[in-house]
């Protein structure tokens, strides 16, 4: 492969659900969850309606972030997209940074460090 290959995705959303934490065998933080996206877009010159639900995982300190706000919470996340599994080759939302928005815990940015 040449050079590196773009992948970083900004989303906000709201948190529509999110499954219980777990631990990988090395004790690392997992948090799935789902993230309700809705906005308006320009395509083709004309105005588009966009809804949708994205699957994403967060691990590490942004899963302990996950796991500590409430379905509805409005929050935008940075991150990047890769495969589910080997099997299963359904993108999902790796999430490294959680903002969140105005009113929502503290406001401010969390991110992985390292």
């Amino acid at each position: 492969m040449a050079g590196v290959r773009l992948n970083r995705v900004e989303l906000s959303g709201i948190l529509v659900e999110r499954k219980a934490l777990r631990f990988t065998p090395a004790g690392v933080p997992v948090a799935e969850c789902v993230i309700g996206h809705r906005s308006e877009q320009v395509e083709a010159g004309g105005s588009r309606r966009v809804e949708c639900e994205v699957p994403a995982v967060a691990l590490g300190e942004p899963a302990r972030w996950i796991e500590a706000i409430a379905p509805g919470t409005a929050i935008r996340l940075t991150g990047f997209l890769a495969a589910r599994s080997k099997s299963n080759r359904q993108p999902r939302l790796h999430v490294t940074t959680i903002e969140f928005e105005e009113g929502n815990i503290d406001g401010k940015v969390h991110e992985e460090k390292g």
